[in-house]
Protein backbone atom coordinates (compact mmCIF):
# COMPACT_ATOMS: atom_id res chain seq x y z
CA UNK A 1 0.00 0.00 0.00
CA UNK A 2 3.02 2.62 0.53
CA UNK A 3 7.03 2.36 0.08
CA UNK A 4 7.35 1.34 3.54
CA UNK A 5 4.54 -0.53 4.96
CA UNK A 6 2.87 -3.85 2.58
CA UNK A 7 -0.18 -3.56 5.12
CA UNK A 8 -4.12 -4.16 3.29
CA UNK A 9 -6.26 -1.43 4.15
CA UNK A 10 -8.59 -2.72 7.24
CA UNK A 11 -5.61 -4.66 8.26
CA UNK A 12 -4.58 -2.17 10.90
CA UNK A 13 -6.74 -1.54 14.36
CA UNK A 14 -8.38 1.69 14.99
CA UNK A 15 -5.80 2.27 17.78
CA UNK A 16 -1.81 1.53 17.15
CA UNK A 17 0.53 1.52 19.78
CA UNK A 18 4.50 2.68 18.35
CA UNK A 19 7.24 1.11 19.63
CA UNK A 20 10.42 2.55 18.08
CA UNK A 21 11.94 -1.47 18.42
CA UNK A 22 10.42 -3.75 15.60
CA UNK A 23 11.77 -6.54 18.53
CA UNK A 24 9.70 -4.45 21.27
CA UNK A 25 6.53 -4.35 18.50
CA UNK A 26 6.99 -8.42 18.21
CA UNK A 27 7.42 -8.60 22.13
CA UNK A 28 4.14 -6.60 22.60
CA UNK A 29 2.03 -8.39 20.07
CA UNK A 30 3.21 -12.19 21.15
CA UNK A 31 3.02 -11.57 24.78
CA UNK A 32 0.09 -9.31 25.40
CA UNK A 33 -2.37 -9.67 21.92
CA UNK A 34 -4.59 -12.57 21.27
CA UNK A 35 -5.14 -13.90 17.99
CA UNK A 36 -2.44 -11.60 16.56
CA UNK A 37 -1.58 -11.57 13.33
CA UNK A 38 1.26 -9.83 11.53
CA UNK A 39 0.50 -7.25 8.84
CA UNK A 40 3.85 -5.52 8.11
CA UNK A 41 7.05 -6.23 7.33
CA UNK A 42 8.21 -4.25 5.36
CA UNK A 43 12.24 -2.86 6.30
CA UNK A 44 11.51 -5.49 9.30
CA UNK A 45 9.88 -2.54 10.62
CA UNK A 46 7.63 -4.55 12.27
CA UNK A 47 3.21 -4.33 12.37
CA UNK A 48 0.84 -6.17 14.50
CA UNK A 49 -2.44 -6.41 15.08
CA UNK A 50 -4.21 -8.40 17.29
CA UNK A 51 -6.98 -8.65 20.71
CA UNK A 52 -6.78 -6.96 24.06
CA UNK A 53 -9.55 -8.33 26.36
CA UNK A 54 -11.09 -8.80 23.13
CA UNK A 55 -10.82 -5.25 21.35
CA UNK A 56 -8.79 -5.22 18.07
CA UNK A 57 -5.25 -3.21 18.46
CA UNK A 58 -2.73 -3.04 16.78
CA UNK A 59 1.03 -2.30 17.20
CA UNK A 60 3.48 -0.70 14.25
CA UNK A 61 7.71 -0.44 15.04
CA UNK A 62 8.73 3.04 13.70
CA UNK A 63 11.99 2.93 14.23
CA UNK A 64 14.53 5.69 16.04
CA UNK A 65 13.84 9.19 15.17
CA UNK A 66 11.37 11.78 14.12
CA UNK A 67 12.00 11.58 10.55
CA UNK A 68 11.51 7.47 10.31
CA UNK A 69 8.70 7.79 12.99
CA UNK A 70 6.90 10.93 11.21
CA UNK A 71 7.13 8.38 8.02
CA UNK A 72 5.04 5.78 9.51
CA UNK A 73 2.47 8.06 11.80
CA UNK A 74 1.53 9.87 8.18
CA UNK A 75 0.62 6.55 6.56
CA UNK A 76 -0.89 5.31 9.06
CA UNK A 77 -3.25 8.25 9.65
CA UNK A 78 -3.91 9.21 5.68
CA UNK A 79 -3.58 5.89 4.29
CA UNK A 80 -4.97 3.71 7.06
CA UNK A 81 -7.21 6.29 8.85
CA UNK A 82 -6.06 4.86 11.97
CA UNK A 83 -7.49 6.92 14.89
CA UNK A 84 -5.34 6.75 18.28
CA UNK A 85 -1.97 6.23 18.08
CA UNK A 86 0.05 5.49 21.80
CA UNK A 87 3.64 6.04 21.56
CA UNK A 88 5.38 3.10 24.06
CA UNK A 89 9.08 4.24 24.55
CA UNK A 90 11.98 4.58 26.84
CA UNK A 91 12.81 7.82 27.73
CA UNK A 92 16.39 9.30 29.47
CA UNK A 93 15.23 11.53 32.86
CA UNK A 94 16.20 14.73 33.28
CA UNK A 95 15.27 15.50 36.60
CA UNK A 96 16.50 13.76 39.68
CA UNK A 97 13.08 13.62 41.19
CA UNK A 98 12.31 10.52 37.91
CA UNK A 99 14.13 7.00 38.70
CA UNK A 100 14.65 4.21 36.77
CA UNK A 101 11.49 2.32 35.63
CA UNK A 102 9.39 5.25 36.32
CA UNK A 103 6.82 6.12 34.16
CA UNK A 104 6.30 9.58 32.36
CA UNK A 105 2.95 11.04 30.24
CA UNK A 106 3.83 13.25 28.12
CA UNK A 107 1.18 16.64 28.44
CA UNK A 108 3.12 17.92 25.65
CA UNK A 109 6.88 17.38 23.79
CA UNK A 110 9.35 20.81 23.00
CA UNK A 111 11.79 19.69 20.51
CA UNK A 112 15.30 21.21 18.86
CA UNK A 113 14.02 19.54 15.84
CA UNK A 114 12.81 21.58 12.36
CA UNK A 115 10.40 19.53 11.46
CA UNK A 116 7.39 21.79 13.42
CA UNK A 117 8.45 24.93 10.47
CA UNK A 118 7.15 23.04 8.10
CA UNK A 119 3.59 22.74 9.26
CA UNK A 120 3.32 26.67 10.91
CA UNK A 121 5.10 29.72 10.54
CA UNK A 122 5.15 30.08 14.58
CA UNK A 123 6.74 27.64 17.38
CA UNK A 124 4.12 24.67 17.10
CA UNK A 125 3.37 23.28 20.53
CA UNK A 126 2.54 19.99 20.12
CA UNK A 127 0.37 18.31 22.89
CA UNK A 128 -1.37 15.12 24.15
CA UNK A 129 -5.20 13.95 23.81
CA UNK A 130 -7.20 15.15 26.88
CA UNK A 131 -8.99 12.02 26.95
CA UNK A 132 -6.50 9.36 26.38
CA UNK A 133 -4.42 11.77 28.88
CA UNK A 134 -6.84 11.72 31.82
CA UNK A 135 -7.69 8.00 31.19
CA UNK A 136 -4.06 6.81 31.28
CA UNK A 137 -3.58 9.14 34.83
CA UNK A 138 -6.10 7.63 36.24
CA UNK A 139 -5.27 3.87 35.52
CA UNK A 140 -1.66 4.59 37.02
CA UNK A 141 -2.87 6.27 40.18
CA UNK A 142 -5.44 3.55 40.33
CA UNK A 143 -2.35 0.90 39.98
CA UNK A 144 -0.15 2.98 42.05
CA UNK A 145 2.69 3.06 39.25
CA UNK A 146 5.05 5.60 40.15
CA UNK A 147 4.37 8.16 37.23
CA UNK A 148 4.86 11.62 36.32
CA UNK A 149 2.45 13.84 34.02
CA UNK A 150 4.81 16.50 32.96
CA UNK A 151 6.75 17.31 29.49
CA UNK A 152 9.47 16.07 27.60
CA UNK A 153 11.03 17.06 25.40
CA UNK A 154 12.22 15.29 21.47
CA UNK A 155 15.70 15.61 20.36
CA UNK A 156 17.02 14.63 17.39
CA UNK A 157 20.42 14.12 19.34
CA UNK A 158 21.11 10.75 21.53
CA UNK A 159 24.85 11.77 22.48
CA UNK A 160 24.71 14.94 23.82
CA UNK A 161 28.01 16.72 24.52
CA UNK A 162 26.81 17.78 28.45
CA UNK A 163 24.50 14.59 29.59
CA UNK A 164 21.36 16.53 31.34
CA UNK A 165 23.19 19.97 31.37
CA UNK A 166 22.84 20.08 27.27
CA UNK A 167 18.99 20.65 28.09
CA UNK A 168 19.34 23.92 29.76
CA UNK A 169 16.72 25.23 32.10
CA UNK A 170 14.19 22.71 30.62
CA UNK A 171 13.90 20.85 33.36
CA UNK A 172 13.41 23.72 35.92
CA UNK A 173 10.28 24.43 33.93
CA UNK A 174 8.17 21.09 33.92
CA UNK A 175 10.45 18.89 31.13
CA UNK A 176 11.37 15.63 32.90
CA UNK A 177 12.78 13.55 30.15
CA UNK A 178 14.02 13.68 26.95
CA UNK A 179 13.24 10.77 23.88
CA UNK A 180 12.88 11.14 20.17
CA UNK A 181 9.32 10.94 18.69
CA UNK A 182 6.70 12.34 20.58
CA UNK A 183 6.35 15.56 19.15
CA UNK A 184 6.23 14.50 15.89
CA UNK A 185 3.33 11.97 16.55
CA UNK A 186 1.53 14.41 18.57
CA UNK A 187 1.93 16.95 15.22
CA UNK A 188 1.12 14.59 12.93
CA UNK A 189 -2.23 13.54 14.99
CA UNK A 190 -3.25 17.53 15.51
CA UNK A 191 -2.98 17.81 11.74
CA UNK A 192 -4.89 15.01 11.00
CA UNK A 193 -7.76 15.33 13.48
CA UNK A 194 -6.74 11.90 15.48
CA UNK A 195 -5.82 11.40 19.11
CA UNK A 196 -2.25 10.99 20.35
CA UNK A 197 -0.69 9.95 23.66
CA UNK A 198 3.50 9.14 24.77
CA UNK A 199 3.60 7.13 27.66
CA UNK A 200 7.63 6.32 27.85
CA UNK A 201 9.44 4.55 30.86
CA UNK A 202 12.52 6.37 32.04
CA UNK A 203 15.41 3.70 31.26
CA UNK A 204 18.56 6.50 31.75
CA UNK A 205 19.04 8.96 33.77
CA UNK A 206 20.98 11.93 32.95
CA UNK A 207 21.62 13.45 36.09
CA UNK A 208 23.01 10.24 38.03
CA UNK A 209 23.98 7.90 35.39
CA UNK A 210 21.94 5.19 36.11
CA UNK A 211 20.37 3.22 33.33
CA UNK A 212 18.85 -0.53 32.65
CA UNK A 213 20.49 -2.59 29.53
CA UNK A 214 19.20 -3.56 26.01
CA UNK A 215 17.62 -6.48 26.90
CA UNK A 216 15.91 -4.72 29.99
CA UNK A 217 14.80 -2.46 27.87
CA UNK A 218 13.16 -4.42 24.96
CA UNK A 219 10.99 -7.01 27.51
CA UNK A 220 10.68 -5.62 30.96
CA UNK A 221 8.07 -2.70 30.21
CA UNK A 222 5.46 -4.67 31.19
CA UNK A 223 3.43 -1.84 33.26
CA UNK A 224 3.69 0.71 30.83
CA UNK A 225 2.55 -1.44 27.90
CA UNK A 226 -0.01 -2.82 29.99
CA UNK A 227 -1.25 0.98 31.00
CA UNK A 228 -1.12 1.83 27.28
CA UNK A 229 -3.20 -1.11 26.22
CA UNK A 230 -5.95 -0.45 29.06
CA UNK A 231 -5.86 3.15 28.06
CA UNK A 232 -6.57 2.76 24.68
CA UNK A 233 -9.55 0.09 25.70
CA UNK A 234 -11.10 2.43 28.09
CA UNK A 235 -10.80 6.17 27.01
CA UNK A 236 -14.08 7.42 25.15
CA UNK A 237 -13.63 10.14 22.85
CA UNK A 238 -15.50 13.27 23.67
CA UNK A 239 -18.77 13.77 22.02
Amino acid sequence: MTPHNEAKLGDYADTVLLPGDPLRAKWIAENFLADVKQVNGVRNCLGYTGLWKGKPISVQATGMGQPSCAIYVHELLDVYKVKNLIRVGTCGGLHEKVKIRDVIIAISAATDSSMNDKFAPYHYAPFANFELLSKAAELSKKRKYTTHVASVVSSDVFYVPDGANSYGDLPNHGVLAVEMEASAIYTLAAQFDARALCICTMTDCLVSGDQIDAHQRQTSLTQMVELALDTANEAEPSS
